[in-house]
């Protein structure tokens, strides 16, 4: 009695120290996230920014490693509408079936995309996800390239203010490039040509022409500016910020804040690499040439009460004979991270994608896998693979279930046998008990004695369990940072996958106008759609039919395991949850089959039938 009055007593603990953690701690955590962005925000509305030609978006300077340049002295401008800041400087249109934007010919940035299949909500009719803003508005963000002047040259140089003029006219297609062209008047011409392909993939190649009279040293450079910390999801098991696959140093990931700690992050003579900055669902990433040396940097200014994040790299010098031309050479990445557009790197089943077509050195990490990529990768191409025949995620999710189900049936059955026969001795353990009432020892030494008669592995019933974690643990991975399972619709009421059921029990499921979510401290745990009461009721099934655990408090926490699991999983994706009802499902059918096969009376299952039988009648 003393051990179970402590059990009991210890779960009221646990979850007063829930609900205390939650009031003291996250509400205030995040009522003061709120009040920081709310302030940000309102100090980007207010607050003067800093110009193009001042540090952010400033070319990295020669000399060992990337060095940041010094500002320009420049006047302050108001922070202007997107809209009106793509008005103020003359442009080029960007016109594929992925991307909508324009290059400003002021600075030759690009600075202006719109990804025009992607939508801020489920609403077809909702605006398209904004990717890249020009230097003036509220969250700059953008790619610039060009050349820098070796120590001791005195050419002026294309910069942020110079404005390019278009050769010939038209927008930039996936079959129309696009030439810009600007002379400084000392005999070097600068020449761009921009192409881009019906993805995500810029292509730039910039010449410079020297009829001068001396030679000039010049230095390729290639940069991604963004003003201000954009708000990012905050999981562990998610980054976003600033990455890059750089040679043999490997896979560089540096958060926001990480970077605002370090300043500024040197990569020195780097071969094979890439480096950009990453969203959730959305990256832009500079593709030097593979074979390339280059000097690349993370960086973070503050600007005011603004910081600016940077990722760059310098290519080796090249020097302009007198009558001789350079080039140099950059690629672009900036769009969604489609797993088919960037690649997937996994034996005989893997997506090529940018990560095969250009050779590049790791480019599929663009998307975080995780450590446990050997997991997740594969559930994913089974989860791509499905959708391709049946074109719904949701019915994909219900296959990959199967066939998992399928792959460990061996495995499952044996430990459901063992379950059957654990169910045909329960008589047994109740006999036990009732002639060792306080001898726990003996009835333990008794039921250890049964199960070696009877050939049970008492732990086997575990094993069902044990397998689904690795599958539901890269399932969530899955649904959480791949954007295919974005706004992807089941039937019904699902039209996200990767978010929460939208219906609600305690609002009588939409009947009621009130969301029970937004109550202070307990409306977390207010979150009950359908799917996940389905999902509490395969359970229960299913928890029905496994062995009465002989402790009492076992039996009790069993009893409420089903529906302290339907609170839990009701914030999950909603397609996590499915997959969760789906194996629920299948798993009582199994383990009924076993159980009638090894001779044991599934009594749960006979009183339904019984039941609808008279019903029926």
């Amino acid at each position: 009695m003393t051990d179970n009055r402590n059990t009991i007593l210890a779960v009221i603990l646990s979850g007063l120290v829930l609900i205390a953690w939650q009031y003291f701690y996250n509400v205030p955590q995040m009522e003061k996230q709120r009040a920081q962005q709310q302030a940000q925000t309102e100090l980007q509305k207010t607050t003067p920014q800093p110009t193009a030609s001042a540090t952010p978006g400033a070319a990295p300077q020669p000399g060992g490693a990337a060095q940041p340049a010094t500002p320009a002295a420049s006047q302050p401008q108001a922070v202007v509408s997107r809209e009106a800041a793509i008005a103020a400087s003359p442009r080029v249109k960007i016109e594929t079936p992925r991307i909508a934007g324009s290059i400003s010919l002021k600075g030759g940035r690009i600075d202006d995309i719109a990804l025009v299949q992607y939508r801020e909500t489920v609403d077809p009719k909702s605006p398209p996800i904004v990717l890249y803003s020009p230097s003036g508005t509220a969250e700059p963000y953008y790619a610039e390239f060009g050349w820098v002047a070796a120590t001791g040259v005195t050419a002026k140089m294309p910069d942020a203010q110079t404005v390019w003029q278009q050769e010939g006219s038209g927008s930039l297609t996936p079959s129309t490039p696009v030439v810009l062209k600007w002379e400084n008047g000392d005999g070097l011409t600068f020449r761009r040509t921009i192409t881009v392909d019906d993805h995500y993939l810029f292509t730039i190649k910039d010449e410079v022409s020297n009829v001068g009279n001396a030679p000039v040293t010049l230095y390729p450079f290639a940069l991604i500016s963004r003003h201000g910390a954009p708000q990012v999801s905050g999981y562990y098991i998610l980054h976003e910020g600033l990455i890059g696959y750089l040679g043999d140093e490997k896979l560089k990931e540096y958060s926001y804040k990480q970077v605002d700690e370090a300043k500024q992050v040197n990569f020195n003579n780097v071969t094979n690499g890439w480096l950009g900055i990453t969203d959730k669902y959305w990256a832009s990433a500079l593709l030097p040439d593979t074979n390339a040396r280059l000097q690349g940097r993370f960086s973070s200014n503050p600007v005011g009460k603004v910081h600016t994040y940077q990722t760059d790299y310098l290519l080796d010098p090249v020097t302009v004979a007198i009558g001789g031309t350079a080039t140099a050479n950059a690629r672009l990445f900036a769009g969604a991270k489609e797993a088919g557009v960037v690649g997937i790197n996994f034996p005989l089943a893997g997506l090529g994608g940018y990560n095969k077509a250009l050779d590049l050195n790791h480019f599929d990490l663009l998307i975080d896998w995780g450590w446990f990529h050997f997991l997740t990768k594969p559930m994913f191409l089974g989860l791509d693979f499905f959708y391709r025949f049946f074109g719904n995620f949701g019915i994909s999710i219900l296959l990959v279930t199967v066939i998992v189900k399928l792959l460990f049936f061996p495995l499952a059955n044996k430990s459901y046998a063992s379950m059957a026969k654990m169910k045909s001795i329960q008589p047994q353990l109740q006999a036990l008990k009732e002639r060792y009432p306080d001898d726990k020892v003996k009835q333990q030494q008794e039921m250890m004695e049964i199960y070696r008669k009877e050939k049970i592995n008492p732990v086997a019933g575990c094993l069902p369990v044990l397998i689904q974690i690795p599958v539901f643990f890269s399932l969530y991975k899955v649904l959480f940072v791949t954007i295919e399972m974005r706004h992807a619709p089941f039937y019904g009421w699902i039209k996200d996958l990767s978010a929460p059921d939208p219906t609600n029990l305690f609002n009588l499921f939409g009947l009621i106008p009130f969301d029970p979510t937004t109550i202070p401290v307990f409306g977390y745990y207010l979150a009950l759609g359908i799917w996940p009461i389905i999902m509490g009721i395969t359970m229960w099934f299913q928890m029905k039919l496994n062995p009465t655990p002989p402790d009492p408090t076992q039996q009790i926490i069993f009893n409420w395991m089903p529906l302290i699991f339907t609170f839990m999983l009701a914030g999950f994706p909603a397609g996590l949850v499915i997959y969760w009802a789906w194996n629920n499902l299948l798993s009582v059918l199994q383990q009924s089959y076993i159980m009638r096969r090894n001779g044991v009376k599934v009594e749960l299952l006979d009183n339904l039938k019984a039941t609808f039988a008279r019903k029926a009648t």
